[in-house]
């Protein structure tokens, strides 16, 4: 009706949206009780009307107005006819959500093609055959230990070995690897105070003699263990047997601790090239139980395997709960021919340097905490600093399930002051590693290889028992006294005991972070 009228009086069509406007808002408004069905009716056109306007947008537009001039009415019209008119900034909504969404997705894009770009550019440095872009995926590369030195190597527990496939076509270098510094080294048999009325296997070295032997020189003379009537003589047969082993795969277990485990993926060239032996002296065995603490048990064979198998070349070193699962022949190619090393050793999965690794065994009561701060202080007072990557060694504590090493003059010595310092101080070998390394100021050299690769080389069991004395629960050095000078070991840790020639008490060791749960 309202367009007829217009139309009929001939109003510009300017005026029509408003018109219809304001018909719509009085009928909503108005009371009309005359002719219902009429009403009705025309309500009904009038939604339509209403609806068109809203699917426009919301705006009232003259058909020939180019402008699009939005309506004046700012009034939001109430009912199910108003004209729900949108705010002034849902242009711009709309605009803003629709540009965030393609940003998203093209910097997911962008994010995907930035992978596939590194991998692609890995796999082909990998290949390639510019030492400058290869050097990225070996592991015994200087750019490799240094991403891995600052972390940038995410740690993996097990990683796949480079070794040679076949172990019958693998070169066995010939002679022995000559060394520039130590030529010669003979061994402490007697102690020089003849008055002491009781040998100890590893003597009783004063701190004198002990400073002495970090003085290198062409020909050394030190100690390192089986000292006269020191309780470990060898039997003559065994002596004799071992006289033809050349490459010694070695192994030992004391005190029940461990079950012996047979190797796997052993070659035929390796049977008949390795003499694979279990350390468990029936004749020592007695009186190592009943003088020294089975922490120290296993240090014997582990550490001096060059003096239990003096003829041998080679010896690969792994403690009794490991069980063997690659060629032996393949781990010497792969961690000392290739990189004609002498000596091989895992590097420690969770610490890098030995105060952290003594604050783990002080939590996790490996010995006694009074007589392990008492170890690292005097390793501080020495020099022995913090580990970081300014130190040319990956870390200072290793992983000391497995020894890998050819017995050269350099390699038995410092094997020999290795047991030193584990024999005048606490049992916790890996302490003492780093340590000596440092004593030897760069003299020695060796390879400290990835820790997922020596989860690789073995499966690891548990050990019969959880070992544990009362020396290990300490807490502090007056429970030593009265009935505690019980737990004082008799027969090894002598230097915890023996007044140092220097003044410790000044001596604040370094803060540790924990950096791990399992540390």
């Amino acid at each position: 009706m309202v367009r007829s009228m217009l139309k009929t009086k001939k109003m510009p069509k300017e005026f029509w949206v408003k018109v219809v406007d304001y018909a719509i808002y009085l009928s909503n408004r108005g009371i009309n009780s005359v002719n219902i069905n009429n009403n009705l009716m025309e309500s009904d056109g009038l939604r339509s009307v209403s609806l068109r306007l809203n699917r426009r947008g919301g705006d009232y537009r003259s058909n020939n107005d180019n402008n699009q001039t939005p309506s004046n009415n700012s009034k939001d019209v109430g009912g199910f006819f108003g004209a729900g008119k949108l705010p002034s900034d849902y242009p711009m909504k709309i605009i803003w959500k629709r540009g965030f969404v393609r940003l998203v997705l093209v910097a997911g894009i962008l994010w995907m093609l930035l992978i596939l770009a590194v991998l692609s550019f890995h796999v082909w440095s990998c290949q390639s055959s510019s030492v400058f872009f290869s050097v990225i995926c070996n592991k015994e590369s200087k750019v490799y230990n240094f991403l891995n030195t600052w972390g940038f190597v995410p740690q993996q527990h097990r990683c796949p070995i480079p070794v040679i496939g076949n172990p019958e076509r693998i070169v066995i270098p010939e002679g022995r690897t000559r060394d520039q510094i130590v030529k010669n080294i003979s061994y402490v048999m007697e102690d020089e105070d003849g008055s002491r009325s009781s040998p100890l296997f590893g003597g009783h070295q004063s701190w004198k003699q002990r400073e002495k032997s970090f003085n290198l020189s062409s020909s050394m003379k030190v100690h390192c263990g089986f000292m006269h009537n020191g309780g470990a003589d060898m039997d003559l047969v065994d002596i004799e047997y071992v006289k033809k082993c050349r490459f010694v795969v070695a192994s030992g277990i004391f005190d029940g601790y461990d079950v012996p485990h047979q190797p796997s993926n052993i070659s035929d060239r390796s049977r008949k090239l390795f003499c694979f032996l279990m350390v468990v002296d029936d004749i020592s065995l007695d009186f190592i139980k009943e003088n020294v603490t089975p922490r120290r048990n296993g240090k014997v064979p582990k550490i001096l395997t060059h003096r239990l198998f003096p003829q041998a070349q080679y010896s690969i070193w792994i403690d009794g709960k490991m069980e063997l699962l690659v060629d032996p022949l393949q781990i010497l190619e792969r961690y000392l021919w290739r990189g004609k090393n002498t000596f091989a050793i895992a590097q420690h999965k969770h610490h890098r340097s030995i105060y952290e690794e003594a604050d783990a065994n002080k939590r996790r009561k490996r010995y006694a905490r009074p007589l392990i701060d008492l170890h690292m202080k005097i390793y501080y007072y020495e020099g022995m600093e913090s580990w970081s990557p300014k130190k040319s060694s990956v870390s200072d504590v290793p992983e000391g399930a497995i020894i890998i090493r050819e017995h050269t003059a350099m390699s038995n010595l410092f094997s020999c002051l290795w047991f030193n310092e584990v024999n005048l101080f606490t049992p916790r070998d890996q302490l003492s590693f780093g340590y000596v390394v440092y004593r030897l100021g760069g003299a020695f050299r060796f390879f400290m290889f990835p820790n997922c690769e020596y989860n690789s080389l073995f499966v690891l069991h548990p050990h019969t028992r959880e070992h544990s004395s009362k020396v290990e629960w300490v807490k502090s050095i007056s429970e030593f006294k009265g009935n505690g000078s019980s737990m004082k070991e008799s027969r090894g840790g002598l230097g915890l005991w023996t007044p140092y020639p220097g003044d410790l008490s000044s001596v604040v060791l370094p803060k540790v972070a924990r950096t791990s749960k399992a540390g």
